[in-house]
Formats: structure tokens, C-alpha cells, sequence
């Protein structure tokens, strides 16, 4: 069997294409460089060169294929949002979904799932509200942009299976966000951004990748799934925890307006707001966390 992915280079693409060969599936991957995309994923994975926003090159491999997994985006936090810098992020999900849609129409034989990425952003800032799956989407850029995002590969339900993962903070070694938030505790000057007492919704990226797979499995599931740990903990509480663990003082906040005047709304929206995300949907399909609490993740991923 085989699972094409888009976005295969990036941080949960290569740790998902990693775990799909060991379990002995065939992984296609699409890349808008080739020669790129096999330094990053080695020679066990099969590189497709692509556009990144048709189905020309890939739709071919499409037939037979058990999944399309979708995780496309450009990355929402790495500098300021300009008007420019919006579009682009909401262009490369668009596109992308758009290829998506493209390829499956072409396929003769359709893939039995799409999944379809997203993020809890969906939820946009709600206090101490607790969310799950049935919760409305919220306001702002996070939130329109991931309520688009889900849609551009919606008209694929009336053919295939469609899962949404609304993904919260990975955790993990080699990127994602914690390799940023461990920088400033090795010049002992770690501390929570603005309050603290914002809510910060996490998953392992072991759990990312094995709730990806299970959720790619089960055919009895569709629809949208919160992937966050069943912990909950404010951004206090979560850096208290790491500053333990790397044994420095979590004692010297960021200030809030500091903060806003580097980054403007991609500050607010990401950095000093959270949400409060449970994986109800998740739990109750019967996923076993192999990491539901903040300690021993940040114990296996620091070593």
C-alpha cells in the first residue's frame, strides 16, 4: 500500500514518512524540489516533483493510493503578518487543497482517506472556554484562515473518507516550537510570554505521527479530531515544567507589548493567546496517549 503526503520535508511530514516505511508502507512524497526533498527523507521514500498547486506529475500515482495525507502550509509563525505575508499563508493551503481535489477527480481508483491538516487556531482565543470538536470556529486571522484551509479539500467527502486533524503545539526533537522556547533557558533567561496564564495545548510529536496513523486506520472515523494531549496546563505552568527539566529559573517573563511591537497580530493570536483544546473525539475513538503529560514529554524529548 501506498500514502502519497504533501508536505512530507517538513517537521511532522518527515517523522510521519519515517514511521509509514518502518510499518511497511510505500511513501510517495511531493516536493517542489526533488533533489531537496531526498537529502531530507533519504531513499526509502519515493520523491515526486510538483508545483505545489496542481495535479500535474502526481495525479498518476494517485490510483490505488490507501491515503492522501494533506499538511501543506506555509509556516504562520516566523515573522511578522503583512498583508503580503497573509496572503501567501492562505494561498499555500488554498493551492494546495485545490491540488488535492484535482488529483482525486482524475483518479480512477479512488484512495480510501484524505487527511486533511489544520490546526486549533480554528478556535481563535476563548478564554478559559473549553473546546472540543463541536465547538465553533472563533475570530481572527488564525481562525479564518484554518475554517478555509479545512474547506479547500471538502468537496473530495462526497468520493473518499476525509479526517480534519486540528493539531495543537508539537513537541518534538529537531524543529517544531520547542527548539525556540528552549533557547533563552541555556542563558537562564526563560519565562512565559505576557501573563502566563494563557492556555497551551500541546501534543508529542510521537503522538502527532501515531494518532495520524490511527486515525488514517480506522475506517470507521471521519470528520474533524483535536490532537492535543488530554492535559491541560497554562503556558506558566508548561514552562515551569521545562525550566525544571533543563534545571534554570522559569522566573522572568516576556512582556506582552514587547512582544507585539516585533511581531504585531501574529503575537497576539499565537503567542499570547491560547486555547483551552480537548481531544474528546480522539479519547473516545480509543487513541492511548504515549505521552499525556508535559513532564515526561519534555523528559524523552530533552533526553
Amino acid at each position: 500500500m501506498h500514502v502519497i503526503i504533501l508536505g512530507a520535508t517538513g517537521f511532522i511530514g518527515r517523522a510521519l514518512s519515517q514511521s509509514l516505511v518502518e510499518e511497511g508502507y510505500e511513501v510517495v512524497a511531493l516536493s517542489r524540489n526533488q533533489i531537496r526533498g531526498r537529502e531530507i527523507l533519504g531513499d526509502q521514500v519515493k520523491i515526486v516533483e510538483w508545483d505545489s498547486k496542481s495535479a500535474e506529475g502526481w495525479a498518476s500515482h494517485v490510483n490505488g493510493a490507501y491515503a492522501i495525507v494533506n499538511l501543506v502550509g506555509e509556516n504562520l509563525s516566523s515573522g511578522r503578518w503583512t498583508q503580503e505575508r497573509k496572503k501567501s499563508i492562505l494561498e499555500s493551503r488554498l493551492k494546495a487543497g485545490k491540488a488535492v481535489n484535482m488529483a482525486i477527480q482524475l483518479a480512477q481508483s479512488k484512495p480510501k482517506v484524505v487527511i486533511q491538516a489544520s490546526a486549533i487556531g480554528y478556535y481563535g482565543s476563548r478564554s478559559d472556554e473549553i473546546l472540543d470538536e463541536s465547538s465553533p470556529p472563533g475570530e481572527g486571522f488564525l481562525s479564518e484562515v484554518t475554517v478555509k484551509w479545512e474547506d479547500s479539500t471538502k468537496e473530495v467527502e462526497s468520493q473518499v473518507r476525509r479526517v480534519i486533524i486540528r493539531t495543537g503545539l508539537v513537541l518534538g526533537r529537531g524543529g517544531g516550537i520547542l527548539s525556540r522556547l528552549v533557547r533563552p533557558f541555556r542563558f537562564f533567561l526563560g519565562g512565559p510570554p505576557g501573563s502566563g496564564k494563557q492556555w497551551f495545548s500541546w501534543i508529542h510529536l510521537d503522538d502527532e505521527v501515531s494518532a495520524i496513523r490511527f486515525l488514517m486506520e480506522r475506517e470507521d472515523l471521519q470528520g474533524a479530531f483535536n490532537l492535543t494531549a488530554p492535559e491541560q496546563l497554562m503556558i506558566k505552568d508548561f514552562y515551569h515544567i521545562l525550566g525544571k527539566a533543563m534545571r534554570r529559573p522559569s522566573w522572568l517573563p516576556i512582556p506582552g507589548f514587547v512582544l507585539r511591537l516585533l511581531y504585531g497580530e501574529m503575537a497576539q493570536e499565537t503567542i499570547l493567546s491560547g486555547q483551552r483544546v480537548v481531544p474528546k473525539r480522539l479519547l473516545e475513538a480509543g487513541y492511548k496517549f504515549i505521552y499525556p503529560q508535559a513532564g515526561e514529554a519534555i523528559k524523552e524529548i530533552l533526553g
